[in-house]
C-alpha cells in the first residue's frame, strides 16, 4: 500500500508539472502573439482589395494624383535628390505625406524607398486605408500628425453605412472637416524650420469660403449621387478623383480682366488677376510649383510683337545662399509672390503701340508652370518616364485665359 501511495503521489506531481509547463507555454505564446505586429499589408491592404466592394470610389481614386503619390518619375527623382542631400538619413520623411502609413511602420522606411526606386511600387502611396484608418489629426504638432487606429474598423463620413463582413464602419465627423487633409497639405516636413514663411495654404481660415462653412472636401471631394458600396441604394456620396490642379476644378480657380489704354506710341494693359480659391495659389509644394500669367500682344498678321510674364510662387535659398527648387534644402524664402487666399492683384504691362495694323490682339492666360530644376534633375525625370519629354510634369496646365481685340484710330 505504501509503495502504491508513493507511486500515485509521483504521478500526480508529474501531471501537475506538465500542466504547469503547458500553462507557462500558453502564456508565453499569448504574450508573443500580443507583441507581434501585423504585417504592413495586413494593416493597410491594397486599394485593389477595396475595389471588390467599392468599385465606383476605386475607379475615381485610380485617376487621381493621390493614386500616383509615389509612382511618378518626378517623385522618384526628388526622393533620390533628398536621400543624396541627407546622406540617407530619415528615409521616412518624404513618405510621411506621400505614403503616410509609414508613420506606423517607420522601421520599414528602407522598404518604402526600395519600392519607389524599383520604378513600379507594389504598395500604395495614398490609398483607401491610408485615409480611412485615421481616427484623429493632431494639429498641435507642426506639421500635423495623423492618429491611426489600425483594426477591422474603417472610418468615414456616413451614418447610414451598409453592414458587411469585410470590415466594421464608424461615422467620424473628421471626414467632413479640413483637419483630415491638414496632416499632408498644411506644411512640408522638410521645410518645417521656415515656419509660417512656408505655409502652404495661407490664411485659409480667414477666407470668405471657409467662414461660409466650406471645407476642403466641398471642392476637392464634391458630392454626387452614386453608390458608396456596390449594389447599395444610390445617395449623396463624395467624389474620390480629388479634382484640383488636375481636373476641371482648376478652371474655377481664378478670373482675369483686361483693360487697355492706348496713348500714342505707348500702350498700357492692366490685367486684373482674381484668385477665387480660399488658399494660396499655388500651394508651394513641390518647391518649384508656380503659376504664370502670360501676356501676349499680336499685331499685323497676328505676329507676336510683345510678350511678358508674371510668376506667382516662392523662391528659396539653401544654406549657401544659392537658389534651390528643393524645399528640403531651403533655409530661407528669398521672394514670395504667391496669390494669397481670394486675393485680387493688378498687373500693369507697358509696351510700344503696334504699328501698320488697324487693330491688335491682347491675350492673357494663367497657367500652372511645368517642373523646373537643375538640368540633371530634369533629365533624370525624362529618362525615368515612359513618356519621356512628353510626361505631363513637363507640360503647362491652363487655368483661365482672356482675350480682346483693340482697334487703333
Amino acid at each position: 500500500m505504501k509503495a502504491t501511495g508513493r507511486w500515485l503521489l509521483a504521478v500526480v506531481v508529474m501531471a501537475a508539472s506538465v500542466l504547469a509547463v503547458w500553462a507557462a507555454a500558453d502564456r508565453g505564446l499569448a504574450q508573443n502573439s500580443a507583441t507581434v505586429k501585423p504585417s504592413l499589408e495586413k494593416v493597410f491592404p491594397s486599394a485593389n482589395k477595396c475595389k471588390r466592394c467599392h468599385e465606383r470610389a476605386f475607379e475615381e481614386w485610380e485617376t487621381s494624383p493621390l493614386s500616383r503619390s509615389i509612382h511618378s518619375p518626378a517623385f522618384r527623382a526628388s526622393l533620390d535628390e533628398y536621400l543624396a542631400f541627407s546622406g540617407n538619413k530619415d528615409k521616412a520623411l518624404c513618405f510621411r505625406c506621400h505614403a503616410p502609413h509609414v508613420n506606423e511602420f517607420v522601421d520599414q522606411a528602407p522598404m518604402f524607398v526600395a519600392q519607389v526606386q524599383s520604378g513600379d511600387p507594389a504598395i500604395d502611396g495614398v490609398g483607401c486605408a491610408q485615409c480611412h484608418l485615421i481616427k484623429a489629426v493632431d494639429r498641435s504638432i507642426h506639421p500635423p500628425v495623423p492618429k491611426y487606429e489600425p483594426g477591422k474598423t474603417l472610418f468615414g463620413p456616413y451614418k447610414d453605412y451598409v453592414e458587411n463582413r469585410a470590415h466594421e464602419s464608424l461615422e467620424v465627423d473628421l471626414f467632413r472637416k479640413s483637419d483630415l487633409c491638414m496632416n499632408c497639405h498644411f506644411s512640408v516636413p522638410a521645410a518645417a524650420t521656415l515656419g509660417k514663411n512656408n505655409d502652404l495654404l495661407g490664411a485659409y481660415e480667414s477666407s470668405t469660403a471657409f467662414k461660409s462653412g466650406k471645407e476642403c472636401q466641398t471642392c476637392h471631394m464634391p458630392e454626387q449621387i452614386g453608390e458608396s458600396a456596390n449594389g447599395e441604394n444610390k445617395r449623396k456620396v463624395a467624389n474620390h478623383s480629388f479634382p484640383g490642379r488636375v481636373g476641371k476644378l482648376r478652371q474655377e480657380a481664378a478670373k482675369l480682366e483686361l483693360k487697355t489704354e492706348v496713348k500714342g506710341d505707348q500702350t498700357k494693359v492692366t490685367v486684373t488677376v482674381q484668385s477665387l480659391v480660399p488658399h494660396n495659389l499655388p500651394t508651394t509644394h513641390p518647391a518649384w510649383a508656380s503659376v504664370v500669367l502670360d501676356l501676349t500682344i499680336k499685331g499685323k498678321n497676328l505676329k507676336t510683337v510683345y510678350r511678358e510674364q508674371r510668376v506667382y510662387g516662392r523662391t528659396y535659398a539653401n544654406a549657401k545662399g544659392q537658389k534651390t527648387v528643393f524645399d528640403f534644402e531651403a533655409t530661407k524664402v528669398l521672394e514670395d509672390t504667391v496669390l494669397k487666399p481670394e486675393e485680387t492683384r493688378a498687373e500693369v504691362f507697358t509696351f510700344p503701340t503696334p504699328k501698320d495694323a488697324p487693330s491688335f490682339d491682347v491675350e492673357a492666360s494663367l497657367n500652372y508652370a511645368p517642373v523646373a530644376g537643375p538640368p540633371a534633375f530634369l533629365q533624370r525625370i525624362e529618362a525615368e518616364s515612359a513618356r519621356g519629354a512628353q510626361d505631363p510634369v513637363f507640360q503647362s496646365i491652363p487655368i483661365v485665359k482672356q482675350a480682346a481685340n483693340v482697334p487703333l484710330k
